[in-house]
């Protein structure tokens, strides 16, 4: 698949988390609308409300299965606004839903549902994860052990905090300062709770040294992932306001990941959200832009495309307004 793909194309989906389940790949996508609320960085106008899942076992001619909603905001007792990305992990027959979900006093925490089929439907837990905070939940699964990276900028929240404690008041680095980094946590054994503090996921440039605040297209912002290829840790996520996907790479879950270069060069729209995933012995990007919606910003439509490596194991660089 050289030339990307549109997926859903009667509806507006955005920020998908990838995975195959039993040979069929799955997609785990938030639900944008028309909420009549103003843009602004924030990103109170991303107003979703619901999640839908869709799968399928063609994605090279793009056919998808619809299941419909499988967790809503009104089947969540401590919902308050705006249920964000979602992520997806299964064990031991169960699947559980990772969801950012603003409380009612307007601060993003990430909850948990639960199904015993991927597509759902999800049962929320009635609290969300104690500790929690931030947006963008992405989970990694190795021999057993399950890890969760999260975080995001601005109206993300991760400025709030530091050592996950919540600040007086949101402190936002800049220039020469140290970036704020995203984090990793490992879950517990019954998946519904840390196991340990979250940690600095630390982004460092060729020289060793961590990304400042103001190196604006290489230091993190949000929208985690993290795959595996010949054996090297590949986290990947957004720059935000310079609007690029970029790649670390690594020797372990934790870290730290050595800056390598760009996936995906700025779409029509402002924010860039991704997944990377294997099927059938391909590679392939996850994302979405707002050329659908005549340039929308919050109203987004997922997209596909091949992902490809050099032979050093670089990603190849995907021009985001050409295709």
């Amino acid at each position: 698949m050289k030339i990307p793909k549109y997926l859903v194309p009667d509806a507006y989906m955005a920020d998908p988390a990838v995975h195959v389940f039993d040979g069929r790949l799955y997609i785990y996508p938030s639900h944008d609308w028309e909420s009549g609320i103003e843009e602004n960085d924030n990103g109170d106008h991303f107003d979703m409300k619901d999640y839908h899942v869709f799968s399928t076992d063609d994605i090279e001619n793009g056919v998808l299965t619809d299941h419909g909603v499988v967790l809503d905001t009104a089947d969540i007792s401590w919902a308050g606004r705006q249920l964000w990305d979602c992520d997806v992990a299964c064990k031991d027959g169960k699947y559980y839903m990772y969801f950012p979900l603003k409380d009612q006093n307007d601060i993003f925490r990430i909850g948990v549902a639960i199904s015993y089929k991927p597509e759902g439907p999800f049962i929320p837990e009635e609290n969300p994860i104690k500790g929690s905070y931030s947006i963008d939940p992405a989970i990694w699964e190795e021999n057993g052990e399950y890890y969760m990276y999260f975080g995001g900028l601005w109206g993300g929240q991760l400025q709030r905090y530091r050592n996950n404690k919540a600040l007086e008041c949101a402190v936002q680095p800049e220039g020469k300062d140290l970036a704020l980094c995203p984090k990793v946590v490992k879950l517990s054994v019954d998946m519904l709770g840390f196991a340990e503090e979250p940690r600095d996921v630390l982004i460092l440039d060729e020289n060793g040294d961590p990304l400042t605040a103001g190196d604006t297209e290489r230091r993190f912002f949000e929208a985690s992932w993290m795959h595996k290829y010949n054996g090297k840790y590949y986290f990947s996520y957004s720059t935000g306001d310079t609007h690029l996907l970029c790649y670390a790479t690594g020797d372990n879950p934790y870290g730290p990941f050595v800056y390598q270069g760009v996936i995906l060069t700025p779409v029509i729209g402002w924010t860039t959200h991704h997944a990377i995933a294997e099927f059938k012995g391909k590679w392939y990007l996850f994302y979405h832009d707002c050329v659908p919606s005549g340039g929308k910003t919050w109203l987004r439509s997922l997209k596909v495309v091949e992902l490809e490596y050099d032979s050093k194991g670089k990603i190849k660089t995907i021009e985001g307004t050409l295709n």
